[in-house]
């Protein structure tokens, strides 16, 4: 990162020591030192106290950090979303492919261990969603874009919140019949078994 690079620069443009620094703006030498090497970084009071000792913003003071920063968040997110899109694919595959085996290997048992499973997925489910709400992602072409990284248009982007209230309309009505399809096998494969 460029701040610890910044902080020596103005401290070398005011003329004044590690030390002397370090009393204006309350820390330890050391504190800056470790600053000015990026062995770590100031709090937000400290940034504050040394913009108005360097007499210049924060802006400029983090010069170049931000948009690091930004990036590192973003890929951070996109990492994140990943990993629970994956878990949430596999949970619902689990939660169609093992009702059956479950039922016919397990018994009750089995249809205890399924209902567990599948109030696993909604509740994963239900954190995907408040991380698209969080990313302001909601259509499959967001999802997408934001994977690879990108950002839509503007104009699709509009496009696409247009076609949101069909899209959630469309998914509901299709998992109430998968739900529903899935609630009469498992009525009929009990009936079969007990």
């Amino acid at each position: 990162m460029e701040l610890g690079s910044q902080i020596r620069y103005y401290r070398n443009k005011l003329d004044i020591s590690q030390e002397r620094l370090a009393e204006k703006i309350y820390v330890s030498r050391q504190s800056i030192s470790n600053w000015e090497t990026n062995k770590n970084y100031p709090d937000v009071n400290s940034l504050i106290r040394l913009s108005e000792v360097f007499n210049i913003s924060l802006d400029i003071l983090m010069k170049g950090d931000l948009e690091k920063m930004k990036k590192e968040i973003s890929e951070k997110d996109q990492k994140d979303f990943g990993k629970y899109s994956n878990i949430i694919a596999v949970l619902f595959g689990l939660l169609i492919l093992t009702p059956a085996p479950l039922l016919f290997f397990l018994k009750k048992l089995g249809i205890a261990i399924w209902i567990v499973l599948a109030i696993i997925t909604m509740y994963a489910a239900i954190l995907v969603e408040k991380k698209k709400k969080k990313l302001d992602i909601h259509t499959y072409r967001e999802i997408i874009a934001f994977r690879e990284g990108k950002n839509l248009e503007e104009i699709l982007k509009a496009r696409e919140e247009g076609k949101r209230k069909n899209q959630k309309t469309l998914i509901s009505i299709i998992f109430a019949v998968i739900t529903l399809l899935l609630a009469i096998f498992i009525m009929s494969l009990t009936n079969i078994f007990f």
